[in-house]
């Protein structure tokens, strides 16, 4: 990684000054947080009021127009397409409201294709899938398709393969927006349980108080503004 590293050890990102626009629209405006290793954040606010472009932002997808992000250390700004690729792969992951599963792949497949990308040899990528198919409940359903899952066990899937990597930092974005609220607790409490076994960071974006009631800190946006 060839950025310039400013060490702080217990920081997985120290953002300062983060600016963005859409056209006329000031979606974030000056947001600047430090979010701590193995630490659980949620973040509130009203649809339009810059979550999900802070999270797209945090997650190398898309790119503010001024600021500074720093994850662990390392200029985010500054990086080059592949070395945000790379921190995509091993160690930041995100969790979605639609899943985004690979339609034509299996349950098994899904979770093990991060690992595929990062050229690990079959037999540990076999290990580790299963492992993970077990702490979430899926091995009676590794050879089924997409298709072929509720929408429950899709996002136990697309947690799974969230976690195959053993991330630094899991964003999530309203997962449990798709899902009825007695599964969408049951995804709440799963996410909670493996995070904080794995002492991953968690920043999830979410409408909802039983959502953000998993994290330990909630911060609030509203008109592109962080309060922290």
């Amino acid at each position: 990684m060839s950025s310039k590293k400013t060490d702080n050890t217990n920081s997985i990102y120290q953002v300062e000054g983060l600016q963005k626009r859409y056209g006329q629209t000031s979606v974030l405006k000056n947001v600047s947080f430090e979010l701590a290793a193995q630490s659980m954040t949620a973040i509130m606010g009203p649809s339009g009021s810059g979550k999900s472009t802070l999270l797209h932002c945090l997650g190398g997808v898309d790119k503010a127009d001024s600021g500074r992000i720093l994850f662990r250390g390392h200029d985010m700004m500054q990086m080059l397409p592949n070395e945000i690729a790379e921190l995509r792969r091993t160690q930041i992951a995100s969790i979605f409201q639609f899943f985004y599963l690979l339609p034509t792949l299996t349950v098994e497949e899904n979770i093990e294709f991060p690992l595929q990308l990062q050229s690990i040899p079959l037999d540990q990528r076999k290990e580790q899938v299963a492992t993970i198919l077990k702490q979430v409940g899926m091995t009676h359903r590794k050879q089924a398709f997409p298709r072929q899952l509720s929408g429950g066990e899709q996002q136990r899937t697309a947690i799974a393969r969230a976690l195959i990597t053993d991330p630094k930092v899991i964003l999530a974005d309203e997962p449990t927006g798709n899902l009825d609220s007695q599964n969408g607790q049951r995804i709440l409490n799963l996410i909670q349980d493996l995070i904080s076994a794995k002492g991953i960071a968690l920043l999830l974006v979410t409408h909802s108080q039983e959502a953000s009631a998993i994290c330990d800190t909630t911060w609030k946006m509203q008109d592109g503004n962080l309060i922290v």
